[in-house]
Formats: structure tokens, C-alpha cells, sequence
């Protein structure tokens, strides 16, 4: 029997990477601007300090987490090119509205807060995207496809920063078109050319992008989000979804992104307390750990599709979260040797101190963070202030390479598999609202880790924060057990295939 024609199976793999680079071009819309929000900021509003970049920063996954059900619901009744056009240009008139938070006299700091808030609705497609791919291939390519879908996002977020940093080359002033009141500067000219990739992204999707459907066989099938074009009900889609896998891969998925948002946010004060490292070393340093746990992620992506066709994806799944378990373990305070202590109080009033804000910003926005040029010594090393410091042993840098090579090896393992196994238990009917759902708890996830840790890693220290974070992935590793059984995809569990 013909599964499907080899015409449709190419118009159906152009439409899926399409799907790629919306991923792709989502995350650059965050990651593009982010090592420049600090200084622009400053820039356009002396009033704005460092707690305010702390809502700019977390602006972005609020609008996600809103933005991604609603158009994820959409999706489900509506063809999937109104969602992902409308959400892509909300982004691009975004980022336009970025580059002219400067004209405003007043109230300029909430102008740039609306325009990332904005660009994070627009990101919301990503639900769209996902259950569009999830629709779009056979259980047999959707491992592979997850997978792919991942890496381009990772790629967006490592490219995003080296795009910005080829932008700086332009300079702080730039050039000004003064008939339309633009300035073109190192700040403006990153969002707007994000705005044109956006641009791009629409007019692909509106020359190439095509509504396609196949079962979990890889037959074609109807579009069963378009009411015009599902005359009848596919027999495939009766039977109900395992709500109890549902909710659970949703939790699972939530403490995922949680513990990665912790890892990353913690980087910088975590390095700058133990090693007595200076601001610019620990964002130097770190963007270096990063990028090559970037990079790493990356090459995980691409070989667990291979793996995960040998062990299953629960099994991978489990494996991904003893590994960032095994990740967190080892950052625990082992040693008898303190850090070095920040002794004497800084009297200069004019030399800021890092604030709890501070530790939610990520450490690539750190990097503009210029220290007064009448300061002599840039402080260095656990601060008093933090009695912790005086009582609990350092964490050696070995540890710390290591935890990030780990979490980096378990993170991306989980990601991809959640996000597999959850379309997968869904089946063939309608996933928008459901990945909706699962994209707004890592939102959700993403905006509460760095509140988190900041709290209890400034108060308490690294040792009840990393505690903490082993006990709710032991807990995840508990539910898993728990649920593992119901983990499995929608036509095995009605036995309309073998598993």
C-alpha cells in the first residue's frame, strides 16, 4: 500500500522546516538583544536600576506564558497559518517598537518592558510549531523531528549573542535617519533585523507552508484542525486522552526548564563568590562554559534521536534526569576550604553592591555593567553580608566544570523527550492547546527559577539551594516511576499498534 505520495511527502517535509526556522528565528528574538538590554536601558532612561531589568528580563517569558495556550487554541479550530503569521508580526512590530523606545521624553524604561513583553507573545507560536510537527509526522519520525525542532531553538540562543556582538561594530551613536527619527546604532540595529528575518518568516510561510496531516502510521489524513477540510471523524481519534500522563509530563517539564533556569542563573554569582572572580571574568568565563554547554546540547540533540529508537524515550528520559540529578549532587559544599571573604565593607557609596535583583539577570546582560570610573578595586570574593560565607566550604572549580558539563548532558535529554512523549500520549486529535499548556509551564518555570534561587542561594547558600533542586528531581524521578507505565503513546495505548 502507498502510505503517501512522494509529492506530499516533500510539501509535507518543506512545511515542517518551515516549522524549523520559526523555532529558529523565536529564540534569536529573545537571545539577540539580551547582552545589550543593560546599557540601552541606561541609555534611554537614567531612572531605570537594576531591578527594573530584572522584570525587562522576565517581561519576555510572561508574554510567552500568556500568549502560548491562546494561540495553541486557536490553532486547534483555525488554520495554523493565521496563529503563526499573526504571532510573527506582533513580534516584528515588537521589535520596531524597541528601536524607537529612545523618542518618548518620559516613561521610556516601560515602554522597552511593553516591547519585550510583546516580542514573548509573539514567541508564543512556539505551541503552534510544536503541535503542528507533532500532526505532521508518523511516531516513527517524531523523535527525530522533536529533536530537530530543539536544536534549531538551542542554535537560535547561542547565534542570537554572535549576531549582537557583529552588531556592535556599528557603535553607541550610530547613524540617525531623521525623516522616519531612527536611530541606527549597536542597540537598534539587532532588533530590526530581527523584525526582517520576521518579515522573511511570513512570507515563507505564506509561499511554502502547507496544512498537512498523517496518523501515527505515517497515512495522510485530513487536517483535523480545520473544520472545512475534516468532513467526518477519523476513526483514529476516538478513544480519550491519558489526562494522568497529561499532568505529569507537564510537571516534569516544568522542573526541567526550572533546574536550567537555576544553572543558568546562578553562573555568575555562584563563580564571583567562590573564585573571587571580577564581574567582567565571571561573564567572560561563563560565556565560555556556556557556549560549549550550547554546543554540547546541540550534538545531544542530534544523538538521541538515534538512541532513543534502541531504549525507548522514557527510558532516555529517565537517564536525562538522574544525569542533571547527578549534576546538582555534585555542586554541593564538599570541602573543608572557605571562600575567600569580602572583609572590609565598601564605604564608597559610589561603588554598587550586587543585589538580589542582580542574581535574576542572566550573566550575558551582566557584561555591560560598568563599574564607576572613580573606584580603584572592584570588590571581589563572598561578601559578609551573606553569613553563609563565613561557614560553608567552597565548591571547587572542578565541581563546578563538571556539574556544567552534566546538567548540560541531561538537560537537553529531557527536553526533547518530554516534549515526545507528551505528543505522542496526545495522539491524533488536536495538540495546540495541549502544548500550549506545556509550553506556558516552562514559561512559568523559566520566570520562577531565577526568583527562586536568588532568594534562597543569597540567604541560605549554595548548599540548601542545591539541596533543594536534588529534592525535586528526586521527586520528579519518584513521579516518573510512578507514571511510567501510562507514558506511551496514544494508538499503543488502544492497541492500534504495537509498542
Amino acid at each position: 500500500d502507498v502510505v503517501e505520495t512522494e509529492e506530499h511527502y516533500k510539501s509535507r517535509w518543506r512545511s515542517i522546516w518551515i516549522m524549523y526556522l520559526t523555532m529558529f528565528l523565536s529564540s534569536v528574538g529573545f537571545s539577540i538583544v539580551i547582552m545589550s538590554v543593560w546599557p540601552y536601558l541606561q541609555k534611554i532612561d537614567p531612572t531605570a536600576d537594576a531591578s527594573f531589568l530584572g522584570w525587562i528580563i522576565a517581561s519576555y517569558s510572561i508574554g510567552q506564558m500568556v500568549a502560548s495556550p491562546l494561540f495553541g487554541l486557536w490553532s486547534n479550530y483555525r488554520p495554523r497559518r493565521e496563529p503563526l503569521v499573526v504571532s510573527i508580526a506582533i513580534s516584528v512590530a515588537a521589535n520596531c517598537l524597541y528601536a524607537y523606545v529612545h523618542v518618548p521624553h518620559s516613561h521610556n524604561k516601560y515602554y522597552m518592558l511593553t516591547a519585550r513583553a510583546l516580542v514573548g507573545f509573539g514567541a508564543g507560536n512556539v505551541a503552534v510549531v510544536r503541535s503542528y510537527i507533532a500532526g505532521a509526522t508518523s511516531l516513527t519520525e517524531r523523535t527525530s523531528a522533536m529533536a530537530n525542532t530543539s536544536a534549531c531553538q538551542a542554535v537560535g540562543f547561542i547565534l542570537g549573542p554572535v549576531f549582537q556582538t557583529c552588531f556592535t561594530l556599528i557603535g553607541e551613536e550610530g547613524i540617525t535617519w531623521k525623516l522616519i527619527d531612527l536611530q541606527l546604532n549597536m542597540y537598534t540595529v539587532p532588533v530590526l533585523f530581527g523584525a526582517l528575518l520576521g518579515v522573511i518568516n511570513i512570507i515563507l510561510i505564506f509561499a511554502i507552508f502547507r496544512e498537512h496531516r498523517v496518523d501515527d502510521m505515517g497515512r495522510q489524513c485530513k487536517s483535523i484542525n480545520f473544520e472545512e477540510e475534516s468532513g467526518v471523524v477519523d476513526q483514529d481519534t476516538e478513544g480519550n486522552i491519558d489526562h494522568v500522563a497529561v499532568i505529569a509530563i507537564n510537571f516534569l517539564f516544568f522542573v526541567i526548564l526550572f533546574v536550567f533556569a537555576v544553572f543558568e542563573t546562578i553562573a555568575t554569582p555562584l563563580t564571583m563568590d567562590m573564585y573571587s572572580w571580577t564581574r567582567k571574568e565571571a561573564v567572560f568565563y561563563n560565556g565560555i562554559i556556556l557556549s560549549v554547554v550550547g554546543i554540547e546540547s546541540v550534538i545531544v540533540f542530534m544523538v538521541v534521536k538515534t538512541l532513543s529508537k534502541k531504549t525507548g524515550e522514557r527510558a532516555i528520559l529517565h537517564g536525562g534526569l538522574l544525569i542533571v540529578l547527578v549534576g546538582f549532587f555534585i555542586l554541593l559544599p564538599w570541602g573543608k576550604k572557605l571562600p575567600n571573604i569580602q572583609w572590609q565593607e565598601i564605604k564608597n557609596n559610589s561603588i554598587p553592591r550586587t543585589t538580589y535583583t542582580e542574581m535574576l539577570i542572566p550573566f550575558w546582560s551582566l557584561q555591560a555593567m560598568q563599574l564607576p570610573a572613580n573606584h580603584t578595586v572592584e570588590p571581589v570574593g563572598c561578601p559578609v553580608t551573606q553569613s553563609w560565607c563565613l561557614n560553608t566550604p567552597m565548591i571547587y572549580l572542578a565541581q563546578y566544570i563538571s556539574s556544567d558539563v552534566l546538567i548540560g548532558l541531561g538537560y537537553p535529554v529531557c527536553n526533547v523527550m518530554s516534549y515526545t512523549l507528551y505528543s505522542k500520549i496526545l495522539g491524533p486529535k488536536p495538540q495546540g492547546a495541549y502544548m500550549g499548556w506545556l509550553t506556558a509551564s516552562g514559561s512559568g518555570a523559566r520566570i520562577l527559577g531565577p526568583v527562586f534561587v536568588s532568594q534562597v542561594y543569597t540567604h541560605l547558600g549554595p548548599r540548601w539551594a542545591f539541596s533543594l533542586i536534588c529534592g525535586v528531581v528526586v521527586v520528579s524521578l519518584l513521579l516518573l516511576e510512578i507514571v511510567y507505565k501510562r507514558l506511551i503513546a496514544f494508538s499503543v495505548r488502544y492497541g492500534r499498534m504495537q509498542e
